[in-house]
């Protein structure tokens, strides 16, 4: 998907986490399978459970008990799922193919990056270390500030522990809400169709681009650098 005009060239890009960067849907699964095989349930096929995972203890219990934050008995369960979950956060979540070499790439070209996520620092704390993502120029959970996604206010924030304006990011997720966080904060948008991308289509989120690959998001990085670079030489 084109941008009616040139994209700024990024001096950081800004990641979401889960179903972003890292595969996390795994871990997220077990534990609220876990929930129901203490309750005498069969466990929730994973195939139904993957798609929920970005929106964490809410898509999680969503999809496996059919209940929202505002029914009774939710709330029980999401601290038996978030019990679950930080005692096993890691067993099978990995980085997605491709993101080391996007990381390293741009590294390379001198490009900033970092996570903000909705995950809460419980988790994002201790799970960055270990699937090899601790060396983030910046981490912003769903609680470092007031508001979480699609409030722009983590990606503001984001961006000034960078020392950058927000205009100078872009920002990168697989949920209707990064985009709309990304909008709101003045931030060029990549909807990532390697994720998880909940319920709706990415190609109705009206990102600045849709992009199949983390390979094609640093192809795309190398192009505008190119075409800034090329711009300069000619002025």
């Amino acid at each position: 998907m084109s941008h009616p005009a040139p994209l700024p060239a990024p001096r950081a890009v800004l990641f979401d986490l889960d179903g972003t960067l890292a595969d996390t849907a795994p871990d997220l699964a077990a534990a609220v399978n876990l929930l129901r095989s203490a309750r005498g349930l069969e466990a929730t096929p994973y195939e139904l459970l993957r798609p929920t995972a970005s929106a964490g203890a809410r898509g999680m219990i969503g999809a496996s008990f059919g209940l929202t934050p505002q029914d009774a008995g939710f709330d029980e369960l999401k601290h038996g799922f978030f019990d679950n979950y930080e005692a096993a956060i890691a067993v099978h979540s990995t980085l997605f193919d491709g993101v080391p070499a996007l990381l390293a790439g741009l590294e390379a070209a001198g490009v900033a990056w970092g996570i903000v996520t909705n995950k809460p620092a419980r988790f994002t704390d201790p799970l960055l270390p270990l699937i090899g993502l601790a060396h983030a120029g910046c981490v912003i959970s769903g609680d470092t500030t007031a508001h979480a996604k699609p409030h722009p206010a983590p990606l503001l924030e984001a961006a000034r522990r960078l020392g950058l304006p927000p205009e100078a990011c872009w920002y990168v997720g697989d949920d209707l809400r990064d985009i709309q966080a990304g909008q709101a904060a003045g931030m060029a948008t990549v909807a990532c169709a390697w994720g998880y991308c909940g319920a709706t289509e990415p190609a109705a989120w009206n990102a600045d681009y849709l992009l199949p690959t983390p390979q094609s998001l640093l192809q795309l990085v190398q192009t505008v650098l190119a075409a800034r670079a090329g711009n300069a030489l000619a002025a």
